[in-house]
């Protein structure tokens, strides 16, 4: 009985040790790759903003491209103006929410996009050609038909027509709300209106199409095909993050030319 015993002893140390190896190397591995993932991300995140704003050809290095041509700024989005007690670089935009000291939670009337919190600060991407501002690139979110769709939205520098949108992460059925990141329907948005005359929002996700006639189809794109609650989600998100709630005191102060570099 003793030395049956003695080999269960054994087998139970060989089999601990074993796992406590186990997970020293993974986690020793995880720390290790945490910077590297960290540098991937970052890289990601630039290529989408980049390719939103049509600023990024093939083969190019997006890094590169993104640190020569792309201001990055934190916003108040209370009122509008640039945040200047913080760093762009240490801002964590999908984790902000969960903060309570720099969020707040929404109503559920306001709530259209169904986040439940927004952070008090957004990061703005401010594009530049030669010196000059070319586009506007905002961080847009929402929910989707199964998850929450994250995407970027540029605009000209009139703070009114779309130069383009990317679509880089959700969960939406392939062959139907994963249709946002068709090449054509992402096109469809280039040059659409934002808003009216009056600065209202007035841009508008129609179901069913848009005529050739129809005069106001400078503010209206194509819903997508069979995939109803996909569009009126892409809908709610740029009527949310558009308006008050959202990114727009800042870009009526960049139709008013006040915006500032900072």
């Amino acid at each position: 009985m003793s030395s049956s015993n003695e080999t269960i002893t054994k087998t139970l140390t060989v089999v601990i040790s074993l796992c406590l190896v186990c997970a020293v190397i993974v986690s020793s591995a995880a720390v290790m790759l945490k910077p590297a993932q960290k540098i991937n991300k970052a890289a990601d995140m630039q290529r989408n903003i980049l390719l939103a704003a049509g600023l990024l050809s093939e083969g190019e290095n997006a890094a590169a491209k993104f640190k020569e041509v792309v201001d990055v700024k934190l916003l108040d989005l209370n009122t509008g103006k640039f945040a200047t007690d913080r760093k762009a670089a240490d801002f964590d935009y999908r984790a902000a929410p969960r903060d309570k000291e720099i969020s707040i939670a929404l109503d559920a009337k306001d709530d259209i996009v169904k986040i439940k919190r927004r952070s008090n600060i957004a990061p703005v991407y401010l594009a530049k050609d030669n010196g000059k501002l070319s586009s506007v690139i905002l961080p847009v979110y929402g929910a989707g038909l199964w998850g929450p769709m994250y995407g970027f939205i540029a605009i000209d520098p009139d703070a009114t027509t779309v130069k383009g949108i990317k679509f880089y992460e959700h969960k939406e059925t392939p062959g139907l709300g994963a249709e946002i990141e068709n090449p054509k329907w992402v096109a469809s948005w280039v040059g659409k209106k934002l808003f009216n005359d009056k600065g209202e929002i007035a841009i508008t996700v129609q179901k069913g199409g848009v005529t050739a006639n129809d005069p106001q189809k400078m503010y209206k794109v194509d819903g997508l095909s069979g995939a109803t609650l996909t569009s009126n989600g892409v809908q709610f998100i740029f009527t949310f993050w558009l308006g008050e709630q959202g990114f727009g005191p800042f870009l009526q102060s960049v139709r008013n030319g006040e915006l500032t570099h900072g």
